[in-house]
């Protein structure tokens, strides 16, 4: 078998290739569709030979550079001003008489969507949004949507392609990504644009900067740990694969296992999706899996993510129509970073009709069924499953593996660590110097566990982030954690730590140019992604309304301000409730799943209060559900087991019940006037 290209390197081939150009090239950013942030200074930049004179043309504009000794080259376009025209922009080289040719050009307002997974959830997984996916075009919504990829270095190609919001193409789009921006393009009437770079599960510290790590000392300590220990186990690793003489052979005839006829009589044979192979012949060796994949008129339109759940797949090679697209690493298949789930597939690649879609398995230590017991569900093609079954056939088997010869630890990677600085690395880093209006965020559950740290690890992220675009105004807008988990049955039962990461997240609206979407009335305590984006997104996008382009739009539910102890009551102020506060009313049940339609009923903790979801304590730290009453524009919170209260906490819980609002409709934030330590559960 040839030597693999690296997979990076893959991909920027083919892009090359979809461009119609060899050596000169754009980021995948720049490609058809795209939008240009209007009102500020657009730099374009990509590759060429050291030397080569380079000029950039749009919207009746020439600007010309010349490529540096890397062969990296930067042009920047002056400010443009926002348009629906569909335009051209043209890259041509005087030295070389070449040039690339980006279509659909728009120029609007750009705003990077990143987090987990509550970013990430496609408008696939909303089971209410079928008619918004398929009837409702909005041509000038658009989104660029990013492969996931973990680098332990600043990767300067980001991956991924655009895709207007029309029918066929919305499936992938982030689902709070599309609400946010199909409000911000009703009420702003111009292109909007959201650049998807999200990762399901991931924590906070792997979107910081190196630079931001290395000032932290216990995260550069982790990151040190792991570039040691990473090392070790690879070289490990690789010498027992000699020493047992069960290294990786080269493949002879790789289009008898990628694009020629897969047929019994050739020697293959069928497995079932997931991808089981239960014949006990498959044990050790290199295997090949092979299903056929079909592309309509509307996909081969657009390049693709290729989704493959291989959880538990140590070593592979992804083939499409005979071209590797992607691999677990070089030498022997062992790679610093994540087996690459999301894969890119440019058009150049993907024809109408019957596709081949091959990988090639290396199992020198587990065998082939305990690997593909793992395939958790069938491949998908932006979001659309891959249905059918797979071909299975060995290429070369190994004997099996005598318990004296265990292998060491299959190295580890990345994702597995939790390095700092990863995800920026192999994505965010790769969008500089892209500009953008701002940031929209969404994460903070997979930090729930030690969310005290996140009153620190938060603000750090978007300072940093501000320092990488050099603009400290940079808005930085989030939303807060949904309600998930159980119902309190105590006070002072605040479960897995949701509460300390809402609560970290409304002290860092002290931040300049920061807002916050307030969704504790949105979630449901089965599912961690609640079916409700439609509302988050429009409660984000009021906040972008108001903060950044000076709309007038209420944007903020009641946020605490202070308390006033009052003959053994406590008095609440907020702000944001300039036109008073009301208490809706409690419904009989709540949601735990709405997907699969399952609710429970309510039972208030404080059933003849007419504000539900405070407590009060005293000296002695015994919290108990309190009454409470609105008086104007504050909340007056008692109980007659505490006569002489001391602090007072309201929604501070995974899944509180709470009632509080404002007259527009928008909730309050749950808060707690003490610091008193705050045991929580495991991370879910």
């Amino acid at each position: 078998m040839k030597p693999a290209l690296p997979f990076i390197t893959t991909l920027l081939l083919a892009t090359a290739l979809s461009l119609q150009a060899a050596d000169l090239k754009l980021p995948s950013i720049f490609s058809d569709h795209m939008v240009l942030q209007c009102a500020k200074a657009v730099p374009v930049w990509g590759w060429a030979d050291a030397g080569e004179q380079i000029v950039v043309e749009f919207a009746g504009q020439t600007k010309s550079t010349t490529a540096n000794a890397d062969g990296k080259w930067t042009v920047k376009l002056d400010a443009l001003e926002a348009s629906a025209d569909s335009r051209e922009l043209v890259v041509r080289s005087l030295t070389k008489i070449r040039s690339l040719k980006v279509a659909d050009v728009l120029v609007g307002e750009v705003w990077l969507g990143s987090g987990q997974s509550n970013m990430e959830i496609p408008m696939s997984a909303q089971v209410f949004a079928k008619d918004e996916i398929e009837k409702n075009p909005y041509p000038l919504l658009r989104q660029f949507i990013m492969t996931r990829q973990m680098s332990l270095e600043p990767e300067d190609h980001c991956d991924g392609f655009w895709a207007p919001a029309t029918p066929g193409l919305t499936e992938n789009f982030s689902a709070l990504g599309y609400y946010f921006g199909k409000e911000l393009q009703a009420q702003l009437q111009c292109p909007v644009a959201v650049i998807k770079a999200s990762w399901g599960g991931q924590r906070a510290e792997l979107f910081l900067s190196p630079k931001a790590v290395a000032a932290d000392e216990g995260l550069k300590q982790r990151l040190d740990l792991f570039r040691a220990r990473k090392v070790q186990m690879t070289d490990e690793f690789r010498a027992w694969l000699e020493r047992s003489g069960r290294s990786d052979h080269e493949t002879e005839n790789l289009a008898a296992f990628t694009t020629q006829a897969a047929s019994p009589e050739s020697g293959w044979m069928a497995a079932k999706d997931p991808g089981k192979v239960i014949d006990p012949a498959f044990q050790y060796g290199a295997f090949w899996m092979r299903k056929q994949v079909t592309i309509t008129s509307v996909q081969r339109r657009v390049p693709q993510h290729l989704i493959l759940p291989t959880r538990d797949v140590n070593f592979y090679q992804v083939y499409f129509n005979g071209t590797i697209i992607g691999q677990t690493g070089g030498k022997d298949h062992l790679s610093p970073a994540r087996p690459p789930d999301r894969i890119y597939i440019p058009p150049a690649l993907l024809r109408e009709g019957i596709n081949e879609l091959s990988l090639r398995l290396f199992v020198p230590h587990r065998t082939l069924v305990e690997q593909t017991s793992r395939f958790a569900w069938p491949p998908s093609m932006n979001a659309v499953a891959c249905g059918g079954g797979w071909q299975v056939k060995a290429e070369y088997s190994l004997p099996p593996l005598p318990a004296s010869a265990a292998p060491p630890p299959v190295p580890i990677s990345i994702s597995s660590m939790g390095v700092g600085a990863s995800i920026f690395n192999g994505m965010i880093h790769s969008l500089l110097p892209y500009p953008i209006r701002g940031v929209i965020w969404y994460q903070g559950e997979s930090n729930a566990r030690d969310g005290q740290s996140y009153q620190k690890l938060f603000p750090l992220l978007i300072q940093d982030w501000r320092r990488q675009w050099g603009r400290e105004d940079l808005p930085f807008f989030y939303c807060q954690l949904a309600n998930n988990m159980e119902k309190p049955k105590h006070p002072d039962d605040t479960g897995w730590g949701f509460a300390l990461v809402r609560e970290a997240q409304r002290m860092a609206l002290s931040l300049p140019h920061t807002g916050m979407a307030v969704l504790i009335d949105t979630g449901e305590s089965n599912d961690v992604h609640p079916q409700s984006k439609d509302i988050a997104g429009r409660r984000l996008a009021n906040v972008a309304l108001a903060r950044t382009y000076g709309r007038s739009v209420p944007f903020s539910g009641p946020v605490f301000d202070s308390i006033k102890v009052e003959h053994g009551r406590i008095r609440v102020t907020f702000r944001h409730a300039a036109d008073g506060l009301v208490a809706r009313d409690v419904p009989a049940t709540y949601e735990v799943m709405r997907k699969a339609g399952k609710t429970a009923p309510l039972l208030r903790n404080s059933p003849g209060s007419e504000v539900e979801g405070f407590a009060i304590c005293g000296a002695d730290r015994k919290w108990v559900w309190a009454d409470a009453k609105i008086e104007g524009e504050t909340v007056v919170v008692w109980s007659k087991q505490v006569p002489s209260p001391m602090a007072v906490r309201y929604g501070f819980a995974d899944n509180p019940t709470v009632n509080l609002y404002n007259r527009a409709g928008l909730p309050a934030s749950p808060f707690r006037t003490d610091d008193f330590p705050v045991k929580t559960g495991p991370t879910p």
